[in-house]
């Protein structure tokens, strides 16, 4: 049974949860028929019991909702599963009004419905254990906590605190949900938590929740309260500007806080579930939900070879000390991770650690930059376990540090280039173990971002595989793991994403235009923003360097639409990006950057015309097409690398789940048929692959 009713000899009734089969406690069809059961007893025996307890026999209390059944809603499910809350509530509300003292002990995370199971208890008591989570995440999914939470949260901690951690999905340490008063007590030890239980019960035989006391007034006032007011009036408006629309959730979380705010307690928690049932059945909330999965698969290792014992990197050397190899430097040592810095001068070396020195002061981390040692000697990387090479982006000049750095490694270590184009197995050439030799592409700035890209060259190990995921997990970073190929799987499809901007600057569309149609679409910045930021200079030198290396094969080098305009930019213009004191924005010393005038004068056209949101379309249509053709052709093997690697590595919007799950989005039928339409007016570039027009003609997801 997922739910145990044991009464002790002291008149106290412990409600366990203990799904059978399953790691966590979930809000299944069986999970909620026998808590019905158990609270109609409660109800039925509540004159012979002292108290209830609500416990887990899991490593965490309760994980909340079922989310794979959310997956399969439909917009005609929305009023069956509105009325599937609402028989959660009531069993809630029966707890909330049972008149016997109920205690939810909290030895485990308890998230979502699973915090809202907990806050149905008069009193919290949870372990002292610093990685419990507490919380309602539900913003994150697409959804919103309708199984009370909004109600509660806002009565328990007023409207302008609630707001903000609801409509974020913020979660909490058992400290911080002891000084907002969600907990009544922490304990030292399970035996320590069972007392405080059952004392508390004693002391408090008749409890009531607050809000339903006679006196009970919202902390801080209601929407009609002055300072409520007024926090009212501006709040929608930076609402949207954060979201830019695309979000549904945070806007029904104001909304239900608001409205239920207004009105009574009941009355409020109906409010949440019909917001909550129309989030459920809608597109955004299901790719989110898709985009958690792939975040778990990842995390549980579904890429990383199964055959291969786990593995943790010891001491790690970096080659190059510039921003890329001080960013890996850093990464490492707030991990715990001992690395020596390696550049030809102690002094640029010295530069590099100064970067982390910089970020610990920052984030008063002060023990982190002892773990880093800069050098200009090859000898300091004696018995590394794994060399990272993060010098600049030519091949001649990652060979001679490659072979310098070689002769230290540890027996049987890893050899890694922080490389983000050049092919791995051209680049293991230089090393005499190519099995032995991967790819691990960092992403700038590397303190901030998670995503961590994975290359396997044709003659990378599976065992090298393996400890090349387990390390990028070991610094806490997100891995995806692709086959070799030109600019791999983030760079050739982020290539995509600016091409497609400099393509429609070429056609005369206005700068600010094509800049808001990126934005608008969901993407962090625009086209022509991103591409300054990383440097139009090195997109020429890739670029000459795919022509070069393409003609020595035989083959012919097609340049891409937009292509010229980066080229013109750089060679006839001078403006190689912010790097270089200007690309399409000027940098001035003090205020914002703005466009740079001259762009409508070189690429504007009289006359033209444009359909605003085929603009974001166009943006978003070409990653998605380019990551379904690195699928096809085998540089990603699993679709979630895909997703994952789209929006945490290149900026696609997380509303849409990923590149890939925004052709689910779509639809493959749907978004083939519209494909091929731009291909027709726009180019052949939007031509879809063979594989999606085989899903399309089944009507079958990319899965």
């Amino acid at each position: 049974m997922p739910v145990r009713y044991e009464k002790g000899d002291d008149g106290v009734v412990t409600l366990t949860f203990d799904a059978p089969g399953a790691p966590v406690n979930t809000m299944t069809a069986a999970w909620k028929k026998a808590f019905h059961a158990a609270v109609e007893r409660l109800q039925k025996e509540k004159d012979s019991i002292a108290g209830v307890i609500l416990a887990s026999a899991k490593k965490s209390f309760f994980a909340g909702a079922e989310l794979k059944e959310v997956l399969k809603l439909t917009a005609a499910d929305g009023p069956r599963f509105f009325e599937e809350i609402e028989e959660i509530k009531r069993d809630f509300r029966a707890l909330d009004k049972l008149g016997k003292p109920v205690v939810a002990a909290l030895e485990g995370a308890a998230l979502g419905g699973g915090w809202e199971l907990a806050l149905a208890a008069h009193c919290r008591i949870c372990l002292d254990d610093g990685r419990i989570e507490l919380g309602l995440p539900e913003a994150t999914l697409g959804l919103l906590p309708g199984a009370t939470g909004i109600t509660k949260t806002v009565r328990l901690l007023g409207l302008q605190a609630a707001l903000p951690m609801l409509m974020e999905g913020r979660t909490m340490r058992p400290a911080e949900a002891a000084k907002l008063g969600f907990l009544q007590g922490i304990a030292g030890s399970h035996d320590d938590l069972a007392r405080m239980a059952r004392e508390w019960i004693a002391k408090n035989p008749s409890p009531k929740q607050p809000w339903d006391e006679d006196n009970y007034r919202i902390p801080g006032g209601t929407p009609a309260s002055p300072a409520i007011a007024q926090m009212l009036t501006i709040a929608p408006a930076m609402l949207i500007e954060k979201t830019r629309g695309l979000y549904p959730a945070p806007e029904a979380i104001m909304a239900a806080a608001v409205e239920g705010a207004s009105v009574d307690f009941d009355t409020a928690l109906r409010i949440e579930s019909r917001y909550l049932a129309k989030l459920a059945v809608g597109p955004v909330a299901k790719n989110l939900i898709h985009l958690f999965f792939d975040r778990t698969a990842i995390r549980s290792g579904a890429s990383r070879p199964r055959d291969v014992p786990k593995w943790k990197a010891t001491k790690v050397g970096i080659l190059g000390a510039g921003m890329m190899g001080g960013g890996i430097a850093w990464a490492n040592a707030l991990r715990g991770v001992p690395c020596v810095l390696k550049d030809t001068t102690l002094e640029r070396a010295q530069q590099g650690k100064a970067y982390s020195e910089k970020l610990a002061a920052k984030r008063n981390r002060p023990q982190v930059p002892a773990l880093i040692t800069p050098t200009a000697s090859a000898s300091d990387l004696r018995g590394c376990d794994l060399i990272i090479e993060a010098v600049f982006e030519k091949r001649d000049v990652k060979a001679q540090a490659t072979k310098e750095a070689e002769p230290m490694l540890a027996p049987g270590g890893l050899f890694a280039s922080n490389t983000s184009t050049l092919p791995i197995t051209g680049l293991a050439q230089a090393f005499s173990r190519p099995e032995d030799f991967i790819g691990l592409h960092f992403f700038s700035p590397v303190d901030k971002m998670q995503l961590v890209e994975i290359i396997k060259g044709k003659r990378t190990s599976a065992e090298t595989l393996a400890r090349a995921y387990d390390y990028v997990l070991q610094i806490g970073k997100m891995p995806i793991v692709v086959n070799d190929s030109r600019g791999f799987y983030t760079s050739r499809t982020f290539g995509t994403f600016v091409a497609e901007g400099c393509a429609m600057l070429q056609e005369g569309i206005p700068a600010a235009v094509i800049e808001n149609a990126g934005r608008l679409a969901g993407m962090p910045v625009g086209p022509l923003a991103v591409i300054d930021e990383t440097s139009m200079a090195l997109s020429v030198a890739v670029m000459e360097q795919t022509k070069a290396d393409l003609e020595a094969e035989g083959r012919k080098y097609t340049p891409q639409p937009g292509q010229e305009v980066i080229v013109r930019m750089v060679k006839e213009f001078r403006r190689p990006g912010r790097a270089g004191g200007g690309g399409f924005y000027e940098y001035p010393k003090e205020g914002k950057k703005f466009l740079w005038p001259e762009l409508a004068k070189h690429f504007g056209r009289k006359g033209v015309q444009w359909d605003f949101e085929e603009l974001k379309e166009r943006l978003l249509v070409r990653q998605a097409i380019e990551t379904a053709r690195c699928l096809e052709e085998g540089v990603l093997e699993h679709v979630h690398d895909g997703n994952i690697g789209s929006i945490f590595g290149i900026g696609f919007p997380a509303w849409a789940g990923g590149a890939l799950q925004y052709v689910n989005h779509v639809g493959t039928r749907k978004f083939v048929k519209r494909a091929d339409e731009l291909a027709k007016k726009v180019g052949p570039r939007f031509a879809p692959p063979k594989l999606l027009r085989e899903l399309a003609a089944k009507n079958t997801p990319l899965d």
